[in-house]
């Protein structure tokens, strides 16, 4: 497979674009000491994009009344209890693979 001097610049052109936004910040935050109060902030926010993505997940928005996707509701509810009871990603990920699965094969 070959590829075209101008679909290797668009390769690159894309990579820049999308590794500036996630490292331009550390560069710039490195040098500053941030109060403890920002710190403790920022600490909040992988939990609350990690809830969102999750509960948008949950919610069917295609038609004109908001509802559950039930598959979804009801691989969470046992992925969650594995997740709180172990605190282990490992086993949280086969707990809702598996529970997927066994959800779409049954519906």
């Amino acid at each position: 497979m070959t590829i075209s001097t101008e679909m290797l610049w668009l390769i690159i052109g894309c990579a820049i674009v999308t590794w500036l936004p996630r490292i331009l910040p550390f560069i710039f935050v490195r040098a500053l000491t941030l109060p403890d109060v920002v710190l403790r902030w920022l600490g909040y926010i992988p939990v609350c994009i990690l809830s969102a993505l999750v509960f948008e997940s949950l919610l069917d928005t295609s038609g004109p009344i908001v509802s559950f996707h039930w598959s979804k509701v009801l691989t969470f509810v046992p992925t969650l209890a594995v997740a709180l009871l172990t605190k282990s990603l490992s086993l949280t990920v086969i707990t809702g693979v598996v529970v997927m699965a066994l959800v779409r094969f049954m519906l």
